[in-house]
């Protein structure tokens, strides 16, 4: 019995899952398909067993034959957590960047764990690019210049600015210095 409960979990996920890639909404799908948006929203979340003729009746909205729907490769399921060893290093040097998640391609947001050792210094040349930041020190002290503006930030306090604003960001103290930042869209 689960293994049928199982499959037919898989049934709904599957539909909703390609209705998704061709950017179809349920109610697009259900016109295509000569079906009431209803018969597709109770698919997808497995609340009825459609028979074969209204599978293939539902599936002609793409159109896809019963055979191409189920040997059809799922997309692997992002990622939602991470351990500390599954962030990526994009930097290194004495700045470490770990970014979480591998690939940002049509993401709209880029989470870093940033550590600045003892002098560590993003250069003297200031950085810009398009995207808005924000950030807040975990550990250690950062002085964070933007624009004409420059303060030395500790543990706790944290900035938010527009990124395009020229910046630098520097490690004056003598232990390392850790925050989490945020940039929209991922531009690092």
């Amino acid at each position: 019995m689960s293994e049928i409960v199982e499959k037919e979990e898989d049934l709904g996920r599957r539909l909703r899952a390609l209705r998704q890639v061709h950017g179809l909404s349920q109610r697009e799908l259900a016109k295509r398909a000569g079906v009431s948006n209803a018969v597709i929203s109770l698919i997808e979340r497995n609340a009825t067993s459609p028979s074969v003729g209204l599978l293939k009746k539902v599936l002609s909205g793409f159109p896809l034959s019963l055979a191409d729907f189920f040997s059809l490769e799922e997309a692997p399921r992002e990622q939602v957590f991470f351990a500390a060893d599954e962030l990526v290093e994009i930097g290194g040097g004495r700045v470490s960047y770990r970014q979480v998640g591998r690939d940002l391609s049509g993401k709209a947001l880029q989470m870093l764990v940033e550590c600045y050792a003892p002098g560590a210094d993003t250069g003297e040349a200031l950085l810009r690019h398009e995207a808005e930041e924000a950030g807040v020190v975990l550990a250690g002290e950062l002085e964070v210049t933007v624009g004409d503006r420059r303060r030395v930030l500790k543990a706790g306090e944290a900035y938010y600015f527009d990124s395009r604003l020229p910046h630098r960001f520097r490690n004056l103290g003598e232990e390392e210095a850790c925050l989490v930042t945020a940039s929209t869209p991922p531009s690092f």
